[in-house]
Parts: C-alpha cells; structure tokens; sequence
C-alpha cells in the first residue's frame, strides 16, 4: 500500500507538473510575482504565475488570564483597519520558528511569552501563492518587551476575550483570513 493521495485515475503522480523554466517577473517589497513555463500530464505547455513570499508565522497569544492578544492594523490593500493576531515573515537568518514567532510576537504587541507552541502549519492560497504559515500558540503573554514595528505598520494592541474571537468569526466579522483560521482551528483543534 502506497502513502502517496491517490484521485479517482491513480495517484498523485500523475497529476504532477513539470517545470521547464522559470525567472521572477516582478520583485517589490514583501514579495516577487514567479513565471514557470509548465508541462501538464497530458503534455500540453503553459505559462504559470504565482505571487511568491516567504514563509510566515502566525501567533495565538494568551495573557496569563486566558485573555487573547490582538492588533488593529491599517490594511491598504482592502482600505481598512483589520483586527488580527501578529503575524510575519521569517528571515533568513531565522533557522527556529517558535523563536521567530517570539520575535514577532514581541516586535508587534511588545508582549513577551512563557511558552511557545506549534499549533499546525497550512498554505493558505497554494493555487496563486508559494506562502506557507506556521501558527504558533504563545501562552503567559506579558507586556514586558519592546515593540519595533516595521515603517510601514501602522498597529494598535489590546486583549480580548478568545469566545468574542470565536463569535466575530462565527459572524463573518473576522475578516482577516490569518486570524480566522487560527481561531477555528484553535477551537476545534487547539
């Protein structure tokens, strides 16, 4: 018996695609658009982009009283503040992810962390997007660090109820799809 995803025709193998060449098509700040030229199973070629960005983490943090760590943050793309978890990108020099997710965590909000655990790690738009988040649960989160907030970030901190978490995203308020995400799948999972 095979390991690998099997569909109706056979497994995954042949599904696969072959990547002729590929040059990045455009750099700015934060990511780069990637153009492949693709050859499908069935022989036919194509051109492929897709927006790649580095890999990320994503904190779910508790203060000490079971309270979450939130941040309002101005998003320009959608023209609104968004309430969401901290969250960004791993650097090179980034080789322990539950450190990143301390760093980010702290550079952020300006909370520090007892304890730091992996909770799951998904790609949230793999069909346009290389991205990959690894969650993080930050547990004893006090506000002892110091916050160094990128030039570009414009962000607010407070504490919330994890159940109103749960209830915005219940009714579609929470329209972050980071945070969203890192609530249900805390809920059921965490």
């Amino acid at each position: 018996m095979t390991d690998e995803p099997t569909h109706a025709g056979g497994p995954a193998e042949s599904l696969s695609w072959e990547t002729l060449y590929g040059e990045t098509a455009y750099i700015c700040p934060g990511f780069d658009v990637q153009r492949e030229r693709v050859r499908l199973p069935d022989g036919t070629e194509s051109d492929f982009d897709y927006l790649s960005d580095s890999e990320s983490v994503v904190i779910v943090p508790f203060t000490a009283d079971g309270d979450a760590v939130v941040i309002d943050e101005w998003r320009q793309a959608v023209k609104r503040v968004n309430r969401g978890f901290p969250a960004g990108g791993v650097e090179g020099e980034d080789a322990d992810l539950a450190a990143t997710a301390r760093r980010e965590l702290e550079e952020e909000t300006g909370y520090v962390a007892d304890e730091v655990e992996h909770l799951t790690t998904m790609e949230p738009a793999n069909g346009v997007a290389d991205a990959v988040f690894h969650y993080f649960v930050a547990t004893g989160c006090e506000p002892t660090g110091d916050r160094e907030l990128d030039h570009n970030e414009s962000i607010s901190v407070e504490t919330t109820a994890f159940e109103d978490l749960l209830a915005a995203a219940e009714a579609g308020e929470l329209r972050d799809g980071r945070t969203a995400f890192g609530v249900c799948y805390y809920e059921l999972f965490g």
